[in-house]
């Protein structure tokens, strides 16, 4: 007989921790809630059982055998240890699983031959350059066109045997960039690989870099942006900064300047958590914001003169890149299968480069007429 037991259920997007309800769970605003962490606290009446026997009778639609995965990958933890998938839950046993999350399970994928631009691919995952423009998933807005349709119709192309026959189940995506943000993402192709991968963004042992081309030129070439990032009071669909910590969630950002053309800068950015916008919404928060970037202010002129001419250059250089200037460049992690540390790098896309040479030419023209 089983006793009653106690569930916190705690949702992050990226790393970010946010209390829901699974009635939430499928609505749009959670859409980007990839990793799901439930603490469960064993009744003390409880008998002894094989964890995966005990956590299917807790868990809604996770099937046995992924959570089988979840526990060689060290995604569960008892009494904040790892486990064999033998073990056998006991009275008070402290339990943690943190486990990939598809909000659109239940939802209807039409499989779409989209061209994806695969940089690396073996068994357990791949890396793709993701063009600006795309979705990742599927929604109310967006049902088809995205990556999601994309690979799953690269999927069921594939003798994969260790994915489920029903592609929606597991389109192997481990965590996302913005719709007009271009570059790196790693895709899962096992429920092991997607588990593995999950928890190392879970645990920020995943080394993100991007490239932004911003407003302004910077006191410091290096330096850190550190400032809690939540849903914005007076838009909704935007995030802000609270510095004081009584709402949203812990975030912070180091950047470098690669380059300095005075009235914009191309810099290097690494996240050390992964909020939604956090680039876009960290750098507008000191002044520097995303070049091209409508929702934040960049697609304004932030830094120069307001003669008509300069302002046709900036209209030019906005119709060169006609979106947020963000690159996620490089992304670095641990094989789920071998350990291997591997580290891949991709090139700006030519929409970026071309805004840099438009504004690396009108800052030479400038000085040299100094």
């Amino acid at each position: 007989m089983h006793a009653s037991i106690e569930i916190v259920v705690r949702c992050r997007e990226g790393l970010n921790f946010g209390r829901i309800s699974p009635s939430h769970m499928n609505t749009p605003e959670e859409e980007k809630n990839l990793f799901i962490h439930n603490e469960i606290i064993v009744d003390a009446g409880q008998e002894m059982m094989r964890i995966d026997r005990y956590l299917m009778g807790r868990l809604e639609k996770v099937s046995r055998n992924r959570l089988q995965n979840a526990i060689r990958a060290g995604a569960i933890l008892v009494n904040k240890k790892q486990i064999k998938p033998n073990y056998k839950v006991k009275p008070n046993d402290f339990i943690q699983v943190f486990m990939a999350h598809d909000p659109f399970r239940e939802m209807d994928v039409l499989p779409e031959n989209i061209p994806l631009k695969v940089i690396y691919e073996d068994d357990a995952l791949m890396i793709i350059n993701k063009p600006a423009g795309m979705v990742v998933h599927p929604g109310i807005s967006n049902p088809n066109g995205t990556l999601v349709n994309a690979l799953t119709y690269y999927f069921q192309n594939l003798d994969l045997p260790l994915l489920p026959n029903n592609p929606r189940d597991r389109p192997g995506i481990v965590h996302r960039i913005d719709k007009d943000t271009t570059g790196l993402m790693i895709i899962a192709k096992t429920d092991y690989a997607m588990t593995h991968l999950a928890r190392q963004f879970f645990n920020h042992t995943v080394m993100r870099k991007y490239h932004a081309i911003v407003w302004g030129n910077f006191d410091e070439v290096e330096g850190s942006i550190e400032g809690h990032i939540g849903r914005s009071m007076r838009d909704r669909a935007k995030m802000d900064v609270y510095e004081d910590g009584e709402y949203g969630k812990a975030a912070k950002t180091h950047f470098r300047v690669l380059k300095d053309f005075y009235y914009v800068s191309l810099v290097e950015c690494q996240l050390e958590t992964g909020r939604t916008h956090q680039i876009r919404v960290h750098m507008k928060h000191v002044g520097h914001p995303v070049f091209g970037d409508g929702k934040y202010g960049g697609d304004q002129i932030m830094k120069g003169t307001v003669y008509t001419k300069y302002k046709q250059f900036v209209t030019n250089c906005l119709a060169l890149c006609n979106r947020h200037c963000l690159h996620a460049k490089t992304i670095g992690f641990d094989h789920p299968d071998t350990g291997e540390r591997m580290t891949f790098d991709s090139t700006l896309p030519d929409d970026m480069l071309n805004v840099i040479r438009k504004w690396e030419g009108y800052f030479e023209q400038k000085r040299s007429n100094l």
